[in-house]
């Protein structure tokens, strides 16, 4: 979607890094550039080309720069997909559990929520990857509570009142957030800066999201259902 700390589920790899100084139009912007499907799947082998290239191939990695495991999750994006089912971040998931995960953030963002998705191959194929995510040599560490940051859904219950029942949708992982009520409603796939440039907003996702930030508190999260105002 952009460049930002609000602008996709991870910050931008070096892949893209290069990519914008070679002059490749679009190539650090606007994720996901793919719509979502109903049967988003990857192989294991293409999650590993994707996570060779996000981080080295280190699914345990942390290096305290708010991006963990081996395919960089946010935490909100973690979270919001389901991953705190199996651990309280990422890089304290087995690798199996990543990547079932990534998979329903697949499903929810498509292949753009990664900078890496091009260089890993990284497509809606419908393939099951087949992974196991009982417990693992990890699970004992899945009870360790995270530290809340701005990016966590904890604060977005905190931060509003309870919303009212008939106007809150549901998300994938059954949170309620606010539905809002304005003339455009989003759909599977859909991002801030698809939105804007589709409905040609003066001022592009920046602006869309000042405009929703009372139902929207994170850039790289909304959800089908949610109703946002254009202008």
């Amino acid at each position: 979607m952009l460049l930002s700390s609000k602008g996709k589920h991870r910050r931008p790899s070096k892949a893209v890094r290069v990519a914008t100084l070679a002059g490749v139009a679009g190539a650090a912007v606007a994720v996901p550039l793919m719509g979502a499907t109903n049967a988003s799947a990857a192989s294991v082998a293409t999650w590993d080309a994707v996570a060779q290239c996000e981080s080295g191939g280190n699914w345990s990695i942390n290096t305290g720069n708010g991006y963990y495991g081996g395919l960089q999750f946010s935490q909100s994006s973690w979270a919001a997909a389901g991953g705190t089912q199996y651990a309280a971040r990422a890089d304290l998931a087995t690798k199996d559990q990543q990547i079932a995960t990534a998979e329903k953030l697949l499903d929810l963002q498509g292949p753009g929520a990664w900078a890496c998705a091009g260089a890993g191959g990284l497509t809606n194929d419908g393939v099951d990857p087949g992974v196991d995510t009982g417990s693992g040599a990890k699970a004992a560490e899945t009870k360790t509570q995270p530290e809340r940051t701005a990016e966590q859904p904890a604060n977005r219950s905190e931060k509003r009142a309870e919303p009212k029942a008939e106007k809150t949708v549901t998300t994938p992982t059954g949170e309620k957030v606010q539905k809002g009520d304005g003339e455009y409603k989003v759909k599977a796939g859909d991002t801030l800066s698809k939105i804007a440039d589709a409905e040609k907003v003066k001022g592009g996702w920046e602006k869309l999201f000042k405009l929703n930030d009372d139902i929207v508190d994170d850039a790289d999260l909304i959800f089908p259902g949610q109703q946002l105002h254009l202008k």
